[in-house]
């Protein structure tokens, strides 16, 4: 049993923002209805890399199958395949709608009162309803009719000035940031709105976008330059407020040196055997370090690159003060706390077998922890199931619908 078991969620949303924030929800324990249109999430072709069946191994990289990023955002779902250009499709979702609690959409501001799916249309018929609009720009102010992308969004909230060398060129931050935290504070709006829902009996609609959530997570530099007036610049792997901070490079490799306090800073200076730098009264203080970082930071670089990395990680450590390695993802996978709290998980497939997925940062609850309830779903894997069990209908009654265009059942499973 899950912290959600018995939560309904009607998943209309496609990518990434809207996947991640109900793959969130079905970790949790809700169970969550992926519409999805003939053609499929436009992320099952985005690749490669793509995982499919190998009769010599579990998995490999090939030119079909499951797109690694598609497997990213959409375990736990049940695919339900629905054309919602036909006038039998809405009609399908509609009532999929009056018995969900959730309904997750990222279409454009107006698509689906096109086809009686918005939220003023569905809440005549389900007025529990809470109902989550994840938009670029959110449905009011002049962008509002604007397609949202992550890249673009972080070219317009500032993190690309922000993001780089000093001397470099904007730089994105190459996961989709944006997507990611609008995803995540779509999960905790929607379980915001639920929680008022068993006070007021009345569902309501969260009008989210990805341009006010990424200028909401600027966060520090954002509140800075509000009091400051003055735009920060690009610092590489630095802080701007904080030093030292950022990665420096060994003898044979980088790491993450983070100096968080004045006290850190002695026992760093002590740690790599250089006192000289903690008596020096204008790196005695946080403060006294970002003026002086252009006089500091050289001295401890020359310093870092006398010894190989380990040799600083193990005295950094020692001392107290945080210190990482630089990893790739091989070797973040391969880190021992990594394997401790399971973020790296396997889980049956239909088609592919055991198939690795990401672990969940939810899985620590003491009572209700999260947990993948399934491999990500095959298109229309769950067609019938949910037609039948949730609205009623016959198989009969599917395979008419599937001969007409208005649904599709998968044919790959077995």
């Amino acid at each position: 049993m899950g912290a959600l078991t018995g939560l309904k969620v009607l998943d209309l949303s496609r990518i990434l923002a809207g996947p991640f924030c109900t793959q969130m929800l079905a970790d949790l324990g809700a169970e969550v209805w992926k519409i999805e249109p003939p053609k499929g999430d436009d992320t099952r072709t985005w690749g490669p890399p793509f995982l499919e069946p190998d009769e010599h191994a579990d998995w490999k990289l090939g030119a079909a199958g499951e797109s690694a990023y598609y497997l990213s955002a959409n375990r736990g779902k049940k695919s339900v395949v629905v054309n919602l250009k036909d006038p039998r499709g809405q009609a399908l979702v509609r009532a999929l709608a009056t018995r969900a609690d959730v309904l997750v959409e990222n279409y454009k501001t107006g698509d689906l009162a096109r086809y009686g799916l918005d939220y003023p249309s569905l809440a005549r018929l389900n007025p529990r309803l809470v109902y989550l609009s994840i938009t670029g720009y959110g449905h009011t102010g002049p962008r509002a009719q604007e397609p949202g992308y992550d890249v673009a969004i972080q070219g317009l909230i500032g993190i690309m000035s922000v993001t780089g060398e000093p001397e470099g060129p904007p730089v994105r931050v190459p996961v989709a940031w944006v997507d990611l935290m609008t995803g995540m504070t779509g999960a905790t709006a929607v379980l915001a709105a639920l929680l008022e829902r068993e006070k007021s009996g009345q569902g309501q609609h969260i009008d989210l976008s990805l341009f006010d959530t990424g200028l909401s997570a600027m966060a520090n530099l954002a509140q800075s330059y509000l009091v400051s007036g003055a735009n920060p610049a690009r610092l590489g792997n630095a802080h701007p407020q904080i030093v030292p901070y950022g990665a420096f490079e060994a003898s044979d490799g980088w790491f993450m040196l983070t100096v968080g306090n004045d006290e850190q800073y002695r026992r760093t200076c002590e740690a790599i055997g250089h006192l000289e730098l903690w008596e020096d009264e204008r790196f005695r203080s946080n403060q006294g370090r970002v003026c002086h970082r252009a006089i500091l930071l050289p001295r401890l670089e020359a310093i870092f690159k006398t010894r190989p990395r380990a040799h600083w990680l193990s005295a950094l450590q020692r001392a107290g003060v945080p210190a990482t390695p630089v990893n790739s993802l091989a070797e973040a996978f391969a880190e021992p706390q990594a394997q401790a709290r399971g973020m790296r998980v396997e889980t049956e497939h239909p088609t592919l077998g055991p198939i690795p997925l990401i672990g969940s940062p939810l899985s620590h609850f003491s009572r209700t922890p999260a947990r993948i309830q399934s491999a990500p779903p095959l298109l229309g894997e769950h067609t019938l199931e949910v037609l039948t069990r949730v609205l009623g209908l016959s198989q009969e009654e599917v395979e008419g619908l599937e001969a007409a265009g208005v649904v599709r059942q998968n044919q790959q499973k077995h």
